[in-house]
């Protein structure tokens, strides 16, 4: 089915459209892997009436396995797959990205929007783990600029997870008042997301009061955004103000794009079910250990943290967990191998 691409231009981003006409299986003239077509899945009953869900996820060459991992599993559990449309952001190399993601999904509706790493490079700082460092870590910040202002609403998802649950029901979530619902955890020792010099300073613990409740720890990998609110609020603004105090005032966390949300947002999120985030699964952000899930059922699973399950599957050193993660795997190791099929 010919795929057609129009090349817009935002105030921080330009989409790349790649176009695919007609190649069965077109593969990236790159450096990046080849993965096998994925099922075609199709819409259920009562799917005409169903709304389009917006999903936002970035792209690169490192995660690529694990995004395209993610939009499998979504696909699969959803009764409207075909009312799905994913908004990639990358860096580069967008035409292969592109191509592999149309060779992998020949019939998804999606689009990849060009993330200025310039917009961040200045404001980041040195965190616990590299991988936080990267710039792309930081373009959920820059959604309500990127993508187009008809899209008021979507769900932001990580690279390294997968869906086991209707994305339709994550969707459907009443925000009320608040910009973002996501998980939270409040029994986490939300102090330990800053340091000291935060704690000390006569001002900084005060960006927190006035909350309408109290200030939780919440995974920045699965949020729903209202990106109307969003806008309206200048929320990327105020994101970027405590990356700038981090930058050139005080060091006032350690863990990437994260502490800004929760400077930002905690205390304002709207609550979601701690199923749509059973995240950890990646262990802590040194170590990446094993770890097992959280109590209570499960929609969604992340392996937040330094472990990622196709690492560790490949150096044949897994986490129990991790065999969870391995059916949505589309990597085509050898080219002889039989069609894909998933059976989860």
């Amino acid at each position: 089915m010919p795929r057609h691409y129009r090349t817009s231009v935002s105030l921080m981003a330009a989409v790349v459209l790649v176009a695919v006409t007609g190649c069965t299986n077109p593969l990236p003239t790159g450096d990046l892997p080849a993965f096998r077509e994925a099922p075609a899945f199709r819409n259920g009953r009562g799917c005409a009436a169903a709304p389009t869900i917006h999903v936002a996820m970035t792209l690169d060459a490192t995660y690529l396995r694990g995004s395209l991992a993610g939009v499998l599993s979504i696909l699969k559990h959803t009764s409207c797959p075909e009312n799905v449309t994913f908004h990639f952001v990358a860096v580069s190399p967008f035409h292969d990205l592109g191509l592999t993601v149309a060779a992998a999904f020949p019939s998804l509706p999606f689009r990849i929007y060009r993330f200025d790493d310039a917009l961040v490079r200045g404001k980041i700082s040195s965190s616990v783990r590299r991988a936080l460092d990267q710039p792309l870590n930081y373009a959920r910040i820059y959604l309500a600029d990127l993508l187009p202002r008809a899209v008021r609403r979507v769900i932001y998802f990580d690279s390294d997870l997968v869906v086991v649950d209707d994305v339709a029901r994550l969707w459907g979530i009443e925000l009320g008042p608040y910009v973002l619902g996501a998980p939270e955890y409040c029994h986490a020792n939300f102090t330990a997301y800053f340091t000291d010099r935060f704690w000390s300073d006569p001002d900084f613990p005060h960006a927190l009061d006035g909350r309408a409740r109290r200030p939780c720890y919440f995974n920045t990998g699965v949020m729903v955004m209202d990106l109307e609110k969003w806008r309206a609020g200048v929320y990327t603004r105020r994101l970027e103000g405590w990356m700038e105090v981090q930058k050139k005032v005080a060091r006032i966390y350690e863990l990437g794009s994260l502490p800004p949300f929760l400077l930002v947002f905690a205390g304002e999120v709207k609550g979601v079910e701690h199923r749509w985030n059973q995240h950890g699964l990646g262990g802590d952000n040194v170590e990446g250990l094993c770890r097992d899930l959280h109590p209570g059922p499960v929609s969604l699973l992340h392996w937040s943290g330094k472990g990622k399950p196709w690492l560790r599957l490949d150096a044949g050193r897994p986490c129990q967990l991790d065999g969870l993660w391995e059916p949505y795997d589309l990597l085509l190791r050898r080219r002889d191998q039989s069609p894909f099929a998933v059976d989860v």
